[in-house]
């Protein structure tokens, strides 16, 4: 192991511990090599090498894996890894942690804080097809008499929506290809715009599409540019000239919404707040559609409401 050549992280301009700080990637804060290093010492140490499936041997010092170990483990040299450990060693990347967190048995909540350490955003969480996040399906539920919500996941793709939510827009849930996706509509639907009108419809349209474009940079960071959000952003690039200027820009922040005014054929004029509710586990939004305050749409909204016979509450299926 000690002849293997060091992986491309140490191949960098800088030289080994020549800053006390990694540059973070955006949406995480500056890296610390010196406590990246102690949180690597303390879980190798409280590994056994049956929980790794190794041998414990007769001439072992302590009950803890070696860096050695370790970095056979985790596919790399024993020299990097040991830098890394003694605050020495350049960032690493997002595969090097891979391979480390792997090699240390690390939890889901030890991964997350060993790439925040790192400077580097965590992977998002692999959820099956379909998941919806139960916290904010019950909160989407609670709400269901009064707001129509629906829940998408961090790329904006619809997975739930409540009974007035489904009666103001449809279904978004189960179409093909990205027209389940509210980014997707909004750069390629012109009837979508039509009916999410706004109250100064150029401006604030312009707005809300630097804020869609803006919110999927700033996702694409946190998923670690894996292939669901690559493909979006290849895809919309190429079926919408606005997005592709857009995204040229490279500006970064969260989503915004601005009021907007829904029509319905049976409750007539709808004037809406957008409100959000992030879920720091499953990265899901609950996207909640409230009354603006002085005006019918409360009223209008509970007789609509009780057009629906009450409403059903959503599922997970």
């Amino acid at each position: 192991m000690q002849g293997m050549k060091h992986p491309p992280d140490t191949a960098r301009g800088e030289s080994a511990g020549s800053a006390p700080d990694w540059r973070p990637t955006p949406g995480t804060r500056a890296g610390d090599r010196g406590r990246f290093g102690d949180f690597l010492r303390r879980r190798r140490a409280g590994l056994l090498p049956r929980d790794v499936g190794l041998d414990p041997g007769t001439r072992r010092r302590t009950p803890g894996l070696r860096r050695d170990e370790v970095a056979a483990l985790a596919n790399m040299s024993t020299a990097y890894y040991e830098s890394l450990e003694q605050a020495r060693g350049p960032q690493p990347s997002a595969s090097m942690l891979a391979g480390i967190a792997t090699a240390l048995r690390l939890t889901p909540d030890e991964r997350s804080h060993l790439y925040l350490l790192a400077g580097q955003a965590p992977p998002a969480p692999v959820e099956p097809p379909g998941y919806v996040d139960p916290a904010l399906l019950y909160t989407l539920n609670a709400l269901a008499p009064t707001t129509p919500s629906l829940i998408t996941d961090d790329l904006a793709n619809v997975v739930a929506q409540s009974p007035m939510n489904l009666a103001l827009f449809g279904s978004f849930t189960g179409r093909p290809g990205h027209e389940g996706n509210l980014t997707w509509v909004w750069f390629t639907s012109p009837h979508w715009r039509s009916v999410l009108r706004s109250l100064s419809p150029l401006e604030e349209e312009e707005e809300t599409s630097l804020s869609y474009v803006a919110d999927l940079r700033a996702t694409l960071a946190q998923r670690g540019h894996d292939g669901a959000a690559t493909t979006l952003i290849r895809d919309l690039r190429a079926a919408s000239a606005e997005f592709a200027g857009m995204w040229d820009q490279h500006r970064v922040a969260t989503l915004h919404c601005p009021t907007k005014i829904v029509f319905h054929d049976q409750v007539g004029r709808l004037d809406l707040d957008c409100v959000f509710l992030s879920s720091p586990a499953s990265r899901q939004r609950l996207l909640m559609l409230q009354p603006v305050r002085g005006t019918e749409t409360v009223n209008r909204l509970d007789r609509l409401h009780r057009l629906l016979g009450g409403g059903r509450p959503a599922d997970d299926e």
